[in-house]
């Protein structure tokens, strides 16, 4: 009679793991860098104790979004073509922050690169690994709302095109995969969560939700 397999176990909290590092690293070689990303092809031994290669994609900056809200209760959304996926991609406001900055400050300046947006009010919404299989690039999102319109001053690298959308259309987005980017998503799908628990501030609630507060 064959081994009854054994199913996964069902939790209500995560369990305590350890944390030391499976992995050895025998080597390591730089394959490729410019001033954003290094790329190093690492000789290992894996888990399992069999010999292996892992490349590794390191960012020289931090991830940096912003969920911006309007009086309106729209969210600001940017488009633009994406050399690397050969797509035009949906967007909150995102870019690069020098890990010596402020993640804040960093922020507040691609809001008002890409959008002219200059917020008064900032909270942050989550921080994130945007691809944790290949890369050690992490982001820090925040929301912001109360603001004021200025000029926008997109880089040169930047074709932009700028919308005004309300949250709960741009929810249907992310929901129908009209938007893939994956701080947007987290961002988004956190953001209605928090609505929907009344986690927000009330005057965000009052500006996004579906129904009268």
């Amino acid at each position: 009679m064959p081994d009854q397999i054994t199913r996964n176990p069902a939790v209500s909290e995560l369990p305590a793991v350890s944390s030391d590092n499976p992995w050895t690293t025998l080597d390591g070689e730089i394959r490729y860098e410019n001033q954003w990303i290094r790329v190093t092809e690492h000789k290992v031994i894996n888990p399992s104790g069999n010999p292996g290669i892992y490349g590794v994609v390191h960012f020289k900056t931090i991830a940096i979004g912003v969920l911006p809200i309007d009086q309106d209760g729209c969210i600001h959304l940017v488009g633009q073509y994406r050399y690397s996926i050969d797509e035009f991609s949906w967007e909150m406001p995102e870019g690069g922050g020098a890990p010596d900055a402020s993640p804040l400050d960093s922020a507040r300046r691609e809001l008002r690169e890409e959008t002219g947006l200059v917020a008064r009010r900032w909270t942050e919404l989550l921080r994130i690994h945007t691809s944790n299989s290949v890369c050690d690039e992490h982001g820090v999102v925040y929301l912001a709302w109360d603001m004021t319109q200025t000029q926008a001053e997109p880089e040169d690298t930047e074709a932009l095109t700028v919308v005004r959308m309300p949250f709960a259309k741009v929810v249907d987005l992310v929901l129908s995969g009209g938007i893939t980017d994956s701080m947007t998503v987290a961002a988004v799908l956190k953001v209605k969560v928090l609505l929907d628990s009344g986690g927000l501030p009330e005057e965000l609630i009052r500006l996004i939700s579906p129904d009268p507060v």
